[in-house]
């Protein structure tokens, strides 16, 4: 069993979101079925890098969670022969597509620990979502005692994940979207698309964070300093809107924008104008001269002339 540090932070790559998705469409798809596989990649000062995946039979008992099978011949089997591929891709977790933590995973989750890795993570990646949120959960397990006397239980806790790529995987991802994305709708049409998402992103993060202060306002959260020490270097990156400066800076910056934009959009039109009058031109002259003669009769002109040629000679010599 490999010793690794506790993880910080979690890094999915887009290849194991494609499998993880793929996974689910085989084995699970238009039902309620979760599906599970192990996580591969390397751990670099608490940092995980998820970078690929792979599937394991699971089956579970809905009526009763804490009946399940996970094949570890099938897992055993997989990961030595992806170690034959690429031997620094080591387990590094487990995951399911959820969409929510069930109470046999601490159980799954406890045989990663005792058979892989002292401390794995566990991602949860919702293949259903619909909102423009990152679609993985990462957790970690820790022991908690509810006093000095009782045994310790583990239990799950939150860790920060993000959506990771390499300059490779972004060029393969690209390539996959090629066929996806819309070839007819503008560059400025994707530029608000992309802004619209974002600020939709940014909304449901505020509402979270207005829910965490209210419950918090209330006494029905605990205080934790850490999350009000981050909120506040939030607020304190943000640009301060009441100086003069900082509003003639953005109303600056957004009239370039515009007239960039209108500037592009003039001379756009006066490109299409230009080319519609001049395929207007073109067309009135091809109408105006007269039809010319096809290739074929040409050739039977010339050969009818060759035989009253040959005809002349003939009764001349008569």
């Amino acid at each position: 069993m490999s010793q690794l540090a506790a993880p910080s932070k979690v890094v999915v790559h887009p290849l194991v979101l494609l499998s993880v998705v793929d996974h689910y469409n085989r084995v699970a798809k238009d039902t309620n079925n979760r599906v599970t596989g192990v996580l591969l990649g390397e751990i670099n000062a608490g940092v995980v890098d998820v970078t690929n995946s792979f599937a394991v039979p699971f089956e579970e008992d809905p009526k009763d969670p804490s009946i399940w099978f996970l094949d570890h011949n099938y897992l055993d089997g997989m990961f030595a022969m992806f170690r034959k591929v690429n031997a620094r891709e080591k387990i590094v977790g487990w995951y399911s597509t959820g969409p929510k933590i069930r109470k046999s995973d601490i159980d799954i989750h406890e045989v990663f620990r005792d058979r892989y890795l002292k401390n794995p993570v566990y991602v949860i990646i919702d293949v259903k979502v619909n909102e423009n949120v990152i679609p993985t959960d990462a957790y970690m397990a820790i022991e908690e005692k509810e006093d000095e006397k009782s045994q310790p239980t583990l239990t799950f806790a939150h860790l920060p994940s993000e959506i990771g790529a390499l300059e490779a995987e972004e060029i393969g991802v690209e390539h996959l979207l090629r066929d996806v994305k819309d070839t007819t709708v503008s560059d400025l049409a994707s530029s608000v698309t992309t802004r619209f998402n974002s600020l939709r992103a940014l909304r449901t993060r505020l509402n979270e964070v207005h829910k965490y202060l209210e419950l918090v306002e209330k006494n029905k959260l605990p205080i934790n300093h850490h999350i009000l020490y981050l909120l506040q270097d939030v607020f304190n990156l943000l640009p301060g809107l009441q100086d003069a400066k900082t509003q003639e800076a953005f109303t600056s910056q957004t009239n370039d924008s515009y007239m960039a934009m209108y500037l592009s959009s003039a001379i756009r039109s006066v490109v299409a104008l230009n080319n519609l009058i001049n395929n207007k031109l073109d067309l009135r002259d091809a109408e105006k001269e007269p039809a010319k003669p096809a290739e074929n009769e040409k050739k039977d002109s010339k050969d009818e002339k060759k035989d009253d040629k040959k005809d002349d000679k003939k009764d001349s010599k008569k």
